[in-house]
């Protein structure tokens, strides 16, 4: 039998586009727990991390940080409670901010209102008075 030549028009590659693999990211806390769950294996069973993807290089690399004290510096740590200074800045820019909201509509509702009194003057035939020049 001969082999059959694929033509010009049909395609000799797979079309389906495959996800890249994401690499896996421990937290200091996981990191901890993993090394504490290796160091009570025997060394015959860390074959079974290898389920996790956690290979003897990360247990090497962790056992060193571990040591240097960098692991025990990534765990996360608990925000300390706002003291009364910055519960009272918070509190007063939350009220400047009303404030500025309140008299932002104020200034654009006396915009409207100063071109609709222009608008009727011309109509009216009215001559205003010229603005006093600022200083």
């Amino acid at each position: 039998m001969a082999s059959k030549k694929p033509t010009p028009d049909q395609s000799t590659h797979d079309p389906e586009v495959r996800p890249k693999a994401a690499r896996t990211h421990w937290s200091a806390r996981d990191r901890l727990r993993i090394l504490a769950a290796a160091d009570a294996c025997a060394p015959g069973e860390l074959g079974a991390l290898r389920r996790e993807g956690i290979y003897s290089s990360h247990l090497a690399r962790w056992r060193r940080q571990r040591a240097e004290g960098e692991l025990a510096a990534l765990t996360p740590k608990r925000k300390a409670a706002p003291t009364p200074e910055a519960q009272r800045q918070t509190a007063e820019l939350a009220r400047l901010r009303r404030e500025n909201q309140r008299l932002q509509a104020k200034l654009a509702q006396a915009e409207v209102i100063i071109d609709v009194q222009k608008k009727l003057a011309t109509l009216l035939g009215i001559t205003l008075p010229a603005p006093p020049p600022d200083a």
